[in-house]
């Protein structure tokens, strides 16, 4: 897996995605991979309109990674803000990677620091689960894309695949996501970097090794059991 291609260059990854596309655990799951080839890696949640399944969740798993973790806010309230450090990722060699609200409304923060991002190598990563009603079709997952760049105010730069059924995901699921990722990659001329999937599905056969992304699930739906955290945790320290 080239995990990192590109990676010297680009020192800031933007990671955005509809609900339930998964891209809070991509960029978790990207901040171990970073973290693992030797960078200091910072990872900022800029999700401050969707409080459910950020990454700010998984603060004591990444700093106990090596990952510093820039949380937005809550302040005298329980709607987040953002934590002004946020600064910090918009300078050049700095490794930081920026986990934006899922929507055209959440992406809309990155309007602020655009002309500063623009400045920058950076790399604007769009994960897609073609099980998801809104992206179900490569028409569909075009227009969201869109929508995502106009609030951004920035040009994607890759696709991920990350095509899902939760714990049911198999195989299957990842190739068929794959081929219209790959549909899509032809629309938007925007090349699929990586085709995402939990661990335990195993090897995916039929895709470019440096392509396949597979990842530990770290955020847990509450009726799930912490046996499985601790079955991910223990795969984390066999690596």
């Amino acid at each position: 897996m080239d995990s990192l291609q590109n990676k010297a260059e680009n020192h800031l990854h933007i990671i955005t995605g509809h609900y339930g596309s998964g891209k809070t655990e991509f960029a978790v799951n990207f901040a171990f991979c970073l973290t693992r080839a030797g960078y200091a890696v910072t990872l900022a949640d800029l999700d401050i309109v969707n409080p459910y399944f950020c990454s700010r969740g998984q603060r004591e798993a990444l700093e106990s990674r090596g990952v510093r973790v820039i949380a937005s806010t809550a302040g005298d309230t329980d709607v987040p803000a953002l934590n002004p450090k946020v600064y910090s990722l918009l300078e050049k060699d700095v490794c930081g990677i920026l986990d934006v609200g899922g929507d055209a409304a959440g992406a809309r923060v990155l309007g602020r620091f655009a002309p500063k991002i623009q400045t920058l190598a950076y790399e604007l990563f769009c994960v897609l689960n073609f099980n998801r009603p809104e992206t179900a079709t490569p028409e569909k997952a075009e227009r969201y894309l869109r929508e995502i760049e106009h609030s951004a105010k920035l040009t994607a730069t890759g696709l991920i695949n990350n095509t899902h059924l939760c714990g049911d995901t198999a195989a299957e699921d990842v190739l068929r996501g794959a081929e219209l990722a790959e549909t899509l990659a032809s629309r938007v001329q925007i090349p699929v970097r990586y085709h995402a999937f939990p661990r335990r599905v195993g090897n995916i056969a039929g895709l470019p090794p440096e392509t396949l992304f597979p990842m530990d699930i770290m955020l847990k739906k509450p009726w799930e059991s912490d046996r499985e955290l601790e079955k991910e945790e223990l795969l984390w320290q066999e690596k």
